[in-house]
């Protein structure tokens, strides 16, 4: 067999294997720091090192990969830049349960030993989702791969560190912080999850010091109120106006505190008293500085009442709780219990319920930052596509609060501060100092804390390339083009690397942010091992080959439109996949001996579909080139489906294959006599097949990069990867509006021939008669001309064109504008077999639709089935009735028919 015909079928597996080995082994995802072309540079997302491919990896990396082989093809010097982040909770949880298998703490290792863990873990299954990507077909430069933790990013981290907190950026304080109690450490506020939850609102009477009476306070964690300092009331509060000065008894600890007057407390929540615990609550804690109160801390670090909590001391937080309410009820100090939902925190990670904690932690000054970024915004120096998020930016960036770093874990970024033991004074430098510069004392202790993740990857489109060092890299791809990236993380990530770019490159990260929605299921539900409706985008890789899995991904891309995704859609797009791999086949048994020379068209003897298929193709290379360049991948990839399965497959290839097969043009009767149209010229038609193969390739390489690597292989005259070859560019010469109306008109016709055929179960092999008739001379000149293809595509024995006349006998119509269709069915088809048959049809639609109609009025059946189920059953109805309606039709049709004109 000749090499460059293709296999009968398309198998995705071994193509996919051999072609990525080639990319890899050619260097062809190679960027180069010293060139004269354009740059065009991503940094991806890095996924975290414990992870393993999902449809967010897969999705967000699929566009990256269009843009970044799109951009290759138009000629840009292209840097993806990959790499993974060290993930500090998500590694450090894991390799703790491995060590939990063998009997063993982090803390019985120590840290030193346990880091050297985490880091052999790391090399053993860190690589696993770099080889997934690869899969994927991501053409990521892998030479330049990075982490998070490698010594280049180390030194990046401290040194930011260290000059944000020379510039007084980043300070060192108490604060209520999100503490989780089973993760052991500090989260930002990025990092908890709100949901709703039933709880109670507890009313408990706090006894005046003085005199009979107490005061009333509402609240939803009755643990806290033993670590209370004081009691707040509105000072424009009428119930609470002669209370200047009074003081309560806290019950059960009898400790007594002030009431204060304070704005901030809400006069229509609870009692408008508001209990305040300033070591267990953020607000609580801004109102004991402003009141100069104390902060007793009851609960501890574990989640457990410490010794401040008196008799509750080692209960659990929880069980603390009802604790307390008992005591209150038999002390007759607990007013009413009443439901009560609200939003509680979760660790993101956990799901384990946050503790307002009272700690020192280290903190990011954050509001100088974060009005650079919103200017950045504002100016258009960065665009976020699509645009509905900027204002949702704006609105976190205008009110963010300080950013805490410091996580109480030991996989991470070690703070480079150091304690000394002896004067007390704080060092932070970027190595290790020899002694204090203040009592110079060797006594110094490293802060045990890392820095939040987020800290190192906020660096990542410049510590990626280099940075401090003023590296050629950065000079060539600095600021990058685009971020790729959802909207989950564009408060965790996106925002935070705007602040650090603008602050230590002085320029923006990236001049474009595009913000892709989220992968859900058929439903719309977001997928999750716990509901069981997680595609695994490998399993489907396997199944239905990348460029399907891709191909899906593009085409459902809308901006702003979550993607509904379902195993049939994929093994839709793999259809269109084997349609292509069918149609290059045909093509290319058709090229096999042509010299590349004689694909040099003639434009001299182009036939009509050779203009029109021309035409098609240069309007798909601006929809396509434009919709890219605008980031919206499904119009991009519905164009290219709309032009490969319906405009080249279903009418290019079936007009031209009588002149690929030297048949003879079929002939129209028309009213100046029989014509004969032309076909086109052989030798034209095959290097306009070419061309159009040729470019349909190239435009479909970024979205199925590995078929279409191996039908550019196969395709004569080409050379080297479709990688490089260039992006097509539209002419101006071949737009052909003529040839565009001239075949809209003949499909139109073919397409009513065929409705018509299709409706009075005509059988395909069976030849007949039709008759256009049409008032308009230019339309009856056109079909004159080009008829044969109807004739060809119609399966008719004749076609005779005719001004407006009298319809023919037995024969069926359709309209198309001015123009009437009439197909002529005497002798074709067995009237009174054909009526028969359709009430037969008829008579079992109704049936169905009658047992249809019961199940829809049984009340008992809407009341306890499923909704699926009773949806399912309206939707059939809903498709008997459509069935019903056209089988009457037909039946009207035939009816008519048999009784003649």
């Amino acid at each position: 067999m000749d090499s460059r015909i293709l296999e009968k079928g398309y198998e995705p597996k071994e193509v996919e294997r051999r072609w990525y080995a080639y990319w890899e082994k050619e260097g062809l995802f190679a960027a180069e720091d010293v060139s004269d072309k354009n740059p065009f540079s991503i940094v991806i997302p890095p996924p975290n090192v414990t992870g393993v491919l999902h449809m967010g990896h897969a999705h967000n990396n699929t566009l990256q990969d269009i843009l970044c082989r799109y951009r290759r093809m138009q000629g840009f010097n292209v840097l993806w830049m990959p790499g993974t982040d060290h993930a500090g909770i998500a590694t450090q949880n894991v390799v703790e349960k491995g060590l939990a298998k063998e009997g063993l703490t982090r803390h019985s290792l120590g840290r030193e030993k346990f880091v050297e863990r985490v880091w052999d873990w790391r090399e053993q299954y860190g690589g696993l989702i770099i080889e997934q990507l690869k899969r994927l077909g991501a053409s990521c430069d892998w030479d330049r791969e990075r982490f998070t933790m490698d010594e280049g990013l180390s030194r990046a981290v401290r040194t930011v560190f260290v000059r944000l907190y020379e510039e007084g950026l980043i300070y060192r304080g108490n604060y209520i912080i999100n503490w989780c109690p089973r993760c052991q450490t500090a989260l930002s506020d990025l990092e908890v999850t709100h949901e709703d939850h039933n709880g109670h609102l507890y009313h408990i009477r706090y006894p005046f010091e003085h005199g009979p009476g107490a005061i009333v306070v509402a609240t939803t964690r009755p643990e806290t109120m033993l670590g209370d300092t004081a009691v707040a009331v509105n000072p424009n509060d009428e119930r609470y106006r002669s209370l200047k000065g009074k003081a309560v008894i806290l019950p059960l600890m009898n400790r007594v505190i002030p009431i204060i007057y304070e704005e901030y407390v809400d006069t229509a929540f609870g009692t408008g008293a508001l209990k305040i615990t300033p070591a267990h609550d953020p607000h609580d804690f801004e109102i004991s500085l402003r009141h100069n109160l104390d902060a007793i801390k009851v609960i501890g670090s574990d989640g457990r009442m410490n010794e401040q909590a008196g008799r509750f001391q080692g209960k659990d937080r929880f069980e603390a709780r009802d604790s307390i309410v008992e005591a209150l009820k038999k002390e007759g100090l607990l007013e009413k219990l009443e439901p009560y939902q609200h939003s509680v925190g979760h660790c993101y990670r956990c799901r384990t319920t946050i503790e307002p904690y009272l700690s020192k932690q280290w903190f990011v000054k954050i509001k100088p930052l974060a009005e650079e970024a919103i200017a950045a915004v504002e100016t258009g120096a960065t665009r976020i596509v699509p645009g509905i998020w900027t204002n949702t930016f704006f609105e976190w960036m205008n009110n963010i609060k300080d950013w805490c770093i410091s996580r109480q874990i030991w996989w991470g970024h070690r703070i480079p501060a150091w304690t000394c033991e002896a004067c007390g004074e704080i060092i932070v430098a970027m190595e290790t100092p020899a002694a204090c510069p203040r009592c110079q004392k060797n006594a110094l202790t490293q802060e045990t804390d890392v820095l939040d993740t987020w800290f190192s990857s906020a660096l990542w489109p410049f510590s990626t390339m280099g940075w401090p060092d003023d590296t050629q890299t950065l000079k060539a791809f600095y600021p990058t083009s685009v971020l790729v990236t959802g909207f989950d993380i564009l408060f965790f990530w996106v925002a935070r690397m705007m602040m650090m770019g603008l602050h230590f490159m002085k320029d923006v990260p990236f001049r474009d942010v595009y913000i892709h929605a989220l992968v859900r299921d058929a439903e719309g539900k977001k997928m999750s091992k716990s509901k069981g409706n997680v595609i695994d985008p490998l399993y489907v890789i396997d199944e239905f080959g990348t460029d399907a899995f891709r191909f899906t991904l593009a085409a459902f891309a809308a901006q702003g439109r979550d993607i509904k995704l379902a195993e049939d859609r994929i093994e839709g797009y793999r259809h269109f996949i084997n349609k292509l791999w069918n149609a290059s086949r045909f093509s290319l048994m058709h090229l096999e001996n042509s010299h590349p020379d004689s694909f040099q068209m003639d434009t001299r003897h182009l036939s009509l579909a050779d203009r029109w298929i021309l035409s098609r193709a240069n309007r798909l290379v601006e929809t396509v080139t434009r919709a890219l360049d605008e980031y919206k991948f499904n119009e991009a990839a519905n164009a290219l489906y709309q032009f490969v399965w319906h405009e080249f497959c279903d009418w290019y290839l079936e007009i031209i294959k009588p002149v690929l097969y030297g048949q003879p043009s079929a002939e129209v009767s028309g009213g100046a006599g029989r014509q004969g149209g032309s076909a086109g010229d052989d030798e034209t038609t095959r290097s306009v097949l070419w061309t159009i193969l040729n470019e349909t390739v190239r435009l479909l390489h970024p979205f199925i990069p590995f078929v279409t690597e191996e039908l550019w292989d196969k395709l004569p005259g080409t050379s080297g990867s479709v990688m490089k070859a260039p992006w097509p560019t539209s002419s101006k010469g071949r737009h052909d509006a003529e040839a565009e109306r001239t075949m809209d008109l003949l499909m139109g016709i073919t397409s009513g021939v065929r409705n018509i055929r299709g409706e009075m179960n005509v059988p395909p092999s069976l030849r007949v008669e039709a008759t256009v008739q049409s008032p308009d001379e230019e339309v009856r000149q056109a079909l004159e001309e080009h008829g044969h293809i109807i004739v060809n595509l119609s399966k008719l024995r004749a076609l005779r064109i005719t001004p407006p006349g009298e319809r023919p006998l037995s024969s069926a119509t359709s309209v198309l504008g001015e123009s009437t269709i009439f197909v002529s069915l005497k002798d074709v088809i067995d009237f009174a077999a054909e009526q028969a048959r359709l009430n037969k049809e008829l008579a079992k639609i109704h049936k169905e639709l009658d047992g249809v109609g019961k199940k829809l009025r049984n009340e008992d059946f809407l009341n306890k089935a499923p909704r699926e189920v009773v949806e399912g059953v309206r939707a059939n109805r809903e498709r008997l009735d459509e069935k019903k309606n056209k089988l009457e039709n037909q039946l009207r049709t035939v009816s008519q028919l048999a009784g003649g004109p």
